[in-house]
């Protein structure tokens, strides 16, 4: 088992607060050192458009997690990946228990191969091992499916 942190930081400045209209603007910082500016989504009064929802980092992060296991397994197959590129989405709507969560995320990757490219049934083993192997998609609740 493994920790992983992260720190969120909102300040309200010199801003009104109980008008409701504060900044939703706040900072992730990880532990590399890297800060990502954070919001909530453009429809919510007092959004940064330019930073990124938690909507948004939560399709972001299976994503990744799921393109991370799949380069380890091409690469043990021998496998030559130039390019990997994802147009995630993720829909929000109202779950089995009536609450709205991200009830479905697809993936749709798009690989470019060096040399020799696996088979139709090979390259559906390696997009399925790798979401078997994804702990971030085996942690949401709503179906996480590829696409392509």
């Amino acid at each position: 088992m493994s920790e992983h942190t992260a720190t969120v930081e909102w300040m309200r400045g010199d801003q009104p607060f109980s008008d409701g209209r504060y900044s939703r603007a706040h900072d992730w910082r990880f532990d590399g050192g890297a800060t990502v500016r954070g919001s909530s989504a453009p429809p919510v009064p007092g959004s940064d458009p330019a930073a990124v929802d938690p909507e948004e980092a939560l399709v972001a992060a299976v994503s990744s997690c799921h393109m991370l296991f799949f380069l380890a397994y091409a690469a043990k197959a021998g496998l030559v990946v130039d390019r990997y590129a994802d147009a995630a989405s993720g829909m929000l709507g109202k779950d089995d228990r009536g609450r709205v969560s991200m009830t479905e995320i697809v993936l749709r990757p798009r690989i470019d191969w060096v040399g020799a490219e696996p088979t139709a049934e090979a390259l559906a083993d390696l997009h399925h091992r790798a979401h078997e192997s994804c702990y971030l998609a085996n942690s949401v609740r709503g179906e996480v499916r590829v696409e392509g």
